[in-house]
C-alpha cells in the first residue's frame, strides 16, 4: 500500500490493482490456467499492470513509500462489479514487497502460490444449505420440539394448592433512614399487621423477616403472615400450655428491594445482603425501645431473627454470614422455599459465581473442618423446601443442601412430602399455597421460645421439631425415642377383651358394631416376633388422644401390677372397661396417636392425594409403623373401639418380617431401559411392601409403572393401592392415590448439583412404598418401564442455559472454517456452507472427543477433573466441583448428551441463522427503499472514497468523528454505563453493518462484495449468540434506572472487556474487509476460535461469563488483522487531525462536472 503524502488528499491506486486483479482472475480461470498464471509473474506483467492502474488514476504519488501489503483483492468496490473491464483488463499476477510489520511477513517475497490455488470455492448463495446440514437442522429440531413439549404434556404433577385470604396491611420504617443504611433511598423495610387482628405499629413479639427472591414484592410475605396472625389469635393465644411454653406472636417484617434482579446481578446481591444486615440490627433495637415495643419487660431483649427467604432471597440470607456488618448470633433459623442453594441459576456473571463459591465454601468448611466450639454457624438451623417439578423457574435440584451443611444442621424437603401439603408447586405458589401455608406457620411456632435471648429454641430441637412437620414420618433416619415417652393411661379390662394372636392378621370391618365400647388386645411376645420385624397399622379414621370425645385409640401398654398398698402414680386418663367382669387386668398405657403417619386417603373416590376448592374433603389415613425393637418393652397393643354406633371405619393391623416387607430389586440401569423390570406380590403378601431399586438414581429418567391386582376373593375391598415413591435424601416423597399407572420422577442425582456431604446417600436409590388390601388375597404385578419421551422433558430444566455456551462451539468452529478457506483461497463463504463443512469432519470429532472425555472422567472420579481444573483448590477430600464439567454429570450412562445437546444447538444455530438472514433481508429492503437517493450517492461516493481509503465501500466517516464517538463511549464504561450496555449497542451497530452489506452485495454481487457479506453475518451471529451473557446485567442497570437509583454498579467497567468489540464494529461500518493471513500466524485464528469451542462444550454452562472474554480477545486478534491495512506513523498524525478539512475538499471536488 501506498501512503499519501502530508495533506494530500489521494493515494495511489496502483498497489490496489495490482493486488486486486489476480485474485478476481484466478476465480474467473481454471485452476490449470491458476497455477501457470500465479508461476509466471515477471517484470513486464508488473509493468503492464501499472500502466493499467495509471490509467484509473491519472495523478499517482510515484515517490510515495510502499510500506504494507494492500488488501487490493478484497477492494469493495461497487463500481467494480458494474464494470466488467475491471476484472478482466488485468494482466499477470502482481509481487509486492514486504514491509516490517507485516501480518502477512514470510520467508518469501509473494504469497506461496498454493496457498491461493490449492481449492478454488465458488461463492454461494447465504439461503443454500446442503443436505448434511439440512438434515441435522431437521433431527435437532425435532428433538428440541420434543423436549419442550415433553417438559409442558408429560411427566407433569397435577397443581393441587387451593387458595389463601388476608386482609393485609403494612407500615413502613420511614426512620429507617440514610443514617442506617447507605441504601435507604433504593430499599425500604416494612411490618405486616393483619386487619382486625394486629393492630398499632408497636412490636409485641418474636421478629421474623422476610426476604423476597429474584424481582419478588415484600407484599409476598402477607399469605404466611396473615395465617400467623389468624392461628395465634384462634389457636395459640387460648392455649394456656402454649402461652407458658414461651409462644408469642410473630411479629413479620419484610424488606422491598424495588423487585431488584438479584439472580443476575452479584453486586445488587452483595448489596441486598449489607442492607438485611442492617435491617436486623435495627429490628432489634425496636424491641429496646419502650416507645416501639409492647412487649413483656420480664422476657429477654431478642438477639437474633428468624430469616424466611423466597428464592434468590435465601441466597441474601446465607450471603449475610459472610458480609462485614454481620452481627454474630443474629440470625439462627433460616427456612428457604425454592431457593438455589446449589448453585447459581445462571452463570452469566463472574462475580454472582464468586459469591456463589464464598458463601458454599464458608458454610461447607465451617462444619468440616473447624470444631463445634469454634464453628460460627453451629447454632444455625437451615431447612429448604422446594417445589418440585412444578417449579420451572428454578430447577428444585439446585435446592439441594446436602453438599452444603450436615443432617444436624439442616435438610432438604420438597413439598409433596409434607403432610397435608401432598403437592407440587411453582415458583410463586410456595408463597400463597394455603395448605403449605399452614404448615409452615404451626413449623415457626413449634421452634419458638420467648424465654430465651434466641427467641427460638435449642438447635437439636428446632430440627426435631421442624422434620417432625415437614416430614412424612415414614423416614428411617427420624430417630424419634419411644422408652422416653411417659405412661400416662391406665387401662383396666375384663376377660371378655378379644385378643388376637400375633402371628394373624388383625381386621377390624366397621367400628360401633358392637354399641358399646370394645377393646381388642393385640400380645407383643418376644419370641413369636421376628428380630428384624415390625408392626403395622392401617385405618381409614385419625387416632384420637385419650379422653371423653375419642373414638379410636391405639394404646401401648404394659401390665400395672397391683399390689396391697401401693399408690397409684396419677394418669391423665383412667378407663375401665372390666365392667362386670370377675376378673380384671390394669394396664398402664400411652397413646399412640402422636407416632401416627397421615397417609392420603386411596378410595375409587379419590384421584389426587389433596383436594381442591370445591371437592369434597375424604379424611386421610392414619398409619402406624414400629419397628419390634421398639415395642418389645411393652405387652400389648390395645385398639379400643369406643363408637357407640356401626360406622363404615375400618383397621388392619399385623406384625411381618423384614424379609416379606422390604425387597430389592437389583437391576442395571442399562436392562431396565431396555427390557424394563416386572415383578410379582403373593397373595399371602404383607400389607405394605418396601421395594428398592438402587440403580435408579438419576433425575434425568423419567419412568412409568402399572400396577395390575388379579383378585381371587368376593372380599369387600377395604382401600385402593396406595402408592409413595422417595428418595432417603433429599427428603423427596410423591404419593399416588388409586394407583393403578404412575408416571415417576425423582430429584435424585443431577447434573452441574454438587456431590453430597455423605458419599453414600444415593446409594440405595429409588424407594417405592405399596399398600394393598392384604385381605383380598389377590397377586399383585408390578411392571416398571423407562418413559423416553417423558424422560426428554427433564432435560428442559437441567439444561436451559446450554443455549448460551454450546451454540458458541458451532459458531466458533464455523468461523475456523471460514477463516481457514478465507486465507487458502481468498474467499470467504457463508454460514451455512461453512457449517455444512465443519458437519463432514471438525463437529463430529469435537462432539466424539467431548463424549470420550466424559467417560474418562467417569472412569476415573475426581482426581482426574482437578487435574482439568487449573484453579481449583481446596483441602477436603470432597470434590464439589466435579460436576462442572461439560453436560454435568459422570455417569457414563449417559454419553448421549453431548451429542444430543450438539444435534439440538446446530438445528437452533441454522433456525437463529436464517431468521437473522430473513430479518437482514427485510430490512435491507427497506434500507434501499428509504436511502434511496442516499444510497446512490453513497455508491458514487465509494467509488471515489475507496481511492483513497484501501479496501472500504460505505461513505468513510471522519476519523475524528468516530474517534471521539468511541472516546465518548469508553468514558461513559469506565464511569457510569456497564460494559454490558455498550456490547449491546455494538450488536445493534453491527446489525446495521450486515444490513448495508447484505444490499451493497444483492445489487453487486462481487467476490469481494460476498466476502464482506457474509463476514459481517457470522461476526453478527458470534455477537448474538454472546448477547445472552449480557443482557442480564443491562436489565439490572435499566431497572435502577427506572427506580431513579442512579448510583454506578461498582463493578463492570472493564473498558478492556467492550474496547475490542468497539473497535471490530467501527472497522467493519466503513466497510473495511479483514486482509487474509497467509503467515504462521494464520494458526493462531484456528487456535483462538478452537479453544473458544472447546471451552464453550467444557465448562460453558458452569462459567458462561468467560466466554465472553474469549469471544472478547476474538475480536482482539480480528481487530489486529485490520489494522495490517492501515498504518499510524507518528508522521501521519497531523493529516489524521486534518482529516476533517481534507475530507470536505474532496467532497466539494467530488461534486464538479
Amino acid at each position: 500500500m501506498q501512503r499519501r503524502s502530508s495533506g494530500s488528499s489521494e493515494d495511489s491506486a496502483d498497489a490496489s490493482v495490482k493486488a486486486a486483479q489476480p485474485r478476481d482472475r484466478d476465480h474467473a480461470s481454471n485452476p490449470k490456467n491458476s497455477k501457470k498464471k500465479a508461476a509466471s509473474a515477471s517484470s513486464p506483467s508488473r509493468s503492464q499492470s501499472r500502466s493499467h492502474a495509471h490509467a484509473h488514476d491519472p495523478s499517482p504519488s510515484p515517490s510515495a513509500p510502499r510500506n504494507r501489503i494492500p488488501n487490493g483483492q478484497l477492494n469493495w468496490q461497487q463500481s467494480q462489479a458494474r464494470d466488467g473491464a475491471s476484472a478482466k483488463s488485468s494482466g499477470a499476477s502482481a509481487s509486492v514487497a514486504k514491509t516490517s510489520g507485516d501480518i502477512n511477513t514470510d520467508n518469501d517475497d509473494r504469497t506461496p502460490a498454493w496457498k491461493l490455488s490449492s481449492r478454488q470455492f465458488t461463492p454461494r448463495s447465504p439461503w443454500a444449505i446442503s443436505l448434511c446440514t439440512l438434515l441435522t437442522s431437521i433431527a435437532g429440531i425435532a428433538l428440541l420440539i420434543s423436549i419442550v413439549y415433553s417438559s409442558a404434556n408429560l411427566q407433569c404433577d397435577p397443581k393441587g394448592c387451593r387458595m389463601s385470604w388476608m386482609s393485609p396491611s403494612f407500615i413502613r420504617f420511614s426512620d429507617f433512614d440514610t443514617e442506617h443504611t447507605r441504601f435507604a433511598s433504593k430499599y425500604s423495610l416494612y411490618l405486616y399487621r393483619e386487619q382486625g387482628i394486629d393492630n398499632g405499629p408497636k412490636v409485641r413479639g418474636i421478629p421474623v423477616l422476610f426476604i423476597p427472591g429474584n424481582a419478588g414484592s415484600y407484599k409476598q410475605v402477607r399469605s404466611i403472615a396473615s395465617e400467623s396472625a389468624r392461628h395465634f389469635h384462634e389457636v395459640l393465644q387460648p392455649n394456656v400450655a402454649a402461652m407458658d411454653s414461651g409462644v408469642k406472636s410473630l411479629d413479620f417484617f419484610t424488606v422491598d428491594f424495588n423487585e431488584d434482579f438479584t439472580a443476575f446481578h452479584g453486586q445488587t446481591m452483595l448489596d441486598q445482603a449489607e442492607y438485611v444486615n442492617e435491617a436486623i440490627r435495627y429490628i432489634l433495637s425496636l424491641y429496646l425501645d419502650p416507645q416501639k415495643s409492647e412487649r413483656d419487660p420480664d422476657l429477654p431483649d431478642p438477639s437474633s431473627v428468624i430469616i424466611l427467604g423466597h428464592s434468590m432471597g435465601g441466597i441474601v440470607a446465607r450471603a449475610a454470614f459472610v458480609m462485614p456488618n454481620f452481627q454474630t448470633h443474629s440470625i439462627n433459623t433460616i427456612v428457604t422455599m425454592s431457593a438455589p442453594h446449589a448453585r447459581p441459576p445462571i452463570t452469566f456473571d463472574p462475580l454472582i459465581v464468586k459469591i456463589y463459591q464464598d458463601i458454599n465454601d464458608h458454610w461447607r468448611y465451617s462444619y468440616l473442618s473447624q470444631p463445634a466450639a469454634e464453628n460460627p454457624l453451629f447454632h444455625v438451623t437451615l431447612v429448604s423446601i422446594a417445589g418440585g417439578d412444578l417449579d420451572t423457574v428454578v430447577p428444585s435440584d439446585y435446592a439441594s443442601l446436602e453438599s452444603i451443611v450436615p443432617e444436624t444442621h439442616g435438610f432438604t424437603v420438597f413439598t409433596s412430602t409434607i403432610p397435608t401439603v401432598w403437592t407440587s408447586m411453582d415458583h410463586q405458589a410456595i408463597t400463597w399455597c394455603d395448605q403449605f401455608r399452614k404448615v409452615m406457620v404451626k413449623a415457626l411456632y413449634d421452634i419458638v421460645d420467648s424465654r430465651d435471648k434466641s427467641q427460638t429454641k435449642t438447635r437439636a430441637e428446632r430440627i426435631l421439631r421442624f422434620k417432625k412437620r415437614f416430614l412424612t414420618g415414614l423416614e428411617t433416619s427420624l430417630d424419634l425415642p419411644m422408652t422416653d415417652k411417659p405412661l400416662t393411661t391406665l387401662l383396666t379390662v375384663g376377660d371378655n377383651s378379644d385378643t388376637t394372636d400375633t402371628r394373624e392378621r388383625f381386621v377390624l370391618r366397621g367400628l360401633g358394631t358392637s354399641r358399646r365400647p370394645k377393646v381388642y388386645l393385640l400380645p407383643v411376645r418376644a419370641s413369636e416376633l421376628p428380630s428384624s420385624g415390625s408392626f403395622n397399622l392401617l385405618s381409614n379414621r385419625e387416632l384420637d388422644y385419650p379422653g371423653e370425645s375419642a373414638k379410636l385409640e391405639v394404646l401401648l401398654c404394659s401390665v400395672y401390677p397391683s399390689q396391697a398398698g401401693q399408690v397409684t402414680p396419677p394418669f391423665l386418663a383412667d378407663i375401665d372397661f372390666s365392667g362386670k367382669s370377675s376378673a380384671s387386668t390394669r394396664l398402664a398405657c400411652r397413646s399412640a396417636a402422636e407416632d401416627a403417619v397421615i397417609l392420603p386417603a386411596s378410595t375409587h373416590a379419590t384421584k389426587t392425594p389433596f383436594f381442591l376448592e370445591g371437592e369434597q374433603q375424604i379424611p386421610p389415613f392414619s398409619y402406624l409403623q414400629y419397628g419390634v425393637e421398639d415395642i418389645l418393652d411393652y405387652q400389648f397393643i390395645a385398639v379400643v373401639d369406643r363408637s357407640e354406633s356401626p360406622t363404615p371405619d375400618w383397621i388392619v393391623a399385623e406384625f411381618s418380617d423384614a424379609v416379606d416387607t422390604h425387597l430389592t430389586q437389583s437391576i442395571s440401569i442399562g436392562r431396565l431401559v431396555t427390557t424394563g423390570l416386572r415383578f410379582e406380590l403373593p397373595p399371602n403378601r404383607p400389607m405394605v411392601v418396601d421395594v428398592r431399586i438402587p440403580s435408579i438414581q438419576s433425575s434425568l429418567l423419567a419412568y412409568h409403572m402399572e400396577i395390575k391386582e388379579e383378585a381371587n376373593s368376593e372380599q369387600k375391598e377395604l382401600f385402593r393401592p396406595l402408592l409413595r415413591q422417595y428418595l432417603a435424601k433429599p427428603y423427596e416423597s410423591k404419593y399416588f392415590v388409586d394407583a393403578t399407572e404412575v408416571d415417576i420422577s425423582l430429584h435424585g442425582v443431577s447434573p452441574f448439583v454438587p456431590p453430597p456431604l455423605d458419599d453414600g446417600q444415593n446409594d440405595n436409590g429409588l424407594g417405592v412404598q405399596l399398600w394393598t388390601d392384604p385381605t383380598r388375597k389377590s397377586i399383585i404385578a408390578v411392571k416398571l418401564t423407562v418413559d423416553p419421551i417423558g424422560s426428554l422433558g427433564k432435560l428442559y430444566m437441567r439444561y436451559r442455559t446450554v443455549f448460551a455456551s454450546f451454540p458458541q462451539l458451532v459458531v466458533g468452529l464455523v468461523l475456523r472454517k471460514q477463516f481457514r478457506i478465507y486465507d487458502n483461497t481468498g474467499t470467504f463463504i457463508s454460514f451455512s456452507e461453512s457449517l455444512g463443512n465443519c458437519l463432514q469432519r471438525s463437529l463430529p470429532m469435537l462432539l466424539l472427543s467431548m463424549t470420550f472425555l466424559s467417560l474418562s472422567i467417569g472412569q476415573s472420579g475426581s482426581t482426574s477433573h482437578r487435574a482439568i481444573w487449573p484453579w481449583g483448590s481446596g483441602t477436603s477430600t470432597i470434590d464439589f466441583a466435579e460436576n462442572d464439567l461439560l453436560v454435568g454429570t459422570t455417569d457414563p450412562f449417559f454419553w448421549f448428551l453431548i451429542p444430543l445437546i450438539g444435534i439440538v444447538c446446530i438445528g437452533v444455530c441454522v433456525i437463529l441463522h436464517y431468521i437473522a438472514l430473513l430479518l437482514i433481508s427485510f430490512l435491507s429492503v427497506l434500507y434501499g427503499w428509504v436511502f434511496a437517493s442516499n444510497v446512490q450517492n453513497e455508491e458514487k461516493k465509494s467509488a471515489i472514497v475507496s481511492k483513497s481509503i484501501q479496501g472500504t465501500v460505505f461513505t468513510y466517516p471522519s476519523p475524528r468523528r468516530r474517534l471521539l464517538t468511541m472516546s465518548a463511549l469508553l468514558f461513559l464504561v469506565s464511569t457510569v454505563i456497564p460494559y454490558q450496555s455498550a456490547y449491546v449497542v455494538a450488536c445493534l451497530v453491527q446489525l446495521g453493518t450486515s444490513i448495508r452489506a447484505y444490499h451493497v452485495a444483492q445489487g453487486s454481487p462481487s467476490l469481494t462484495n460476498t466476502n464482506f457479506r457474509n463476514y459481517v453475518h457470522t461476526i453478527f451471529l458470534l455477537m448474538v449468540w454472546n448477547l445472552p451473557i449480557n443482557l442480564p446485567t443491562v436489565v439490572v442497570w435499566v431497572r435502577n434506572l427506572a427506580i431513579n437509583w442512579f448510583t454506578p454498579f461498582s463493578s463492570h467497567h472493564n473498558v478492556m472487556s467492550i474496547l475490542p468489540f468497539i473497535l471490530l464494529v467501527e472497522n467493519l461500518t466503513v466497510g473495511r474487509m479483514i486482509p487474509p493471513v497467509t503467515s504462521r500466524l494464520r494458526h493462531l485464528t484456528n487456535i483462538l476460535f478452537f479453544a473458544t469451542a472447546v471451552y464453550a462444550a467444557i465448562y460453558g454452562v458452569s462459567y458462561a461469563y468467560v466466554l465472553h472474554y474469549l469471544v472478547n480477545l476474538i475480536a482482539a486478534w480480528l481487530v489486529a488483522i485490520h489494522s495490517t491495512t492501515d498504518s499510524w506513523p507518528i508522521s501521519s498524525i497531523k493529516s489524521f487531525l486534518m482529516e476533517e478539512g481534507s475530507n470536505s475538499n474532496d467532497r466539494k471536488q467530488s461534486k464538479r462536472p
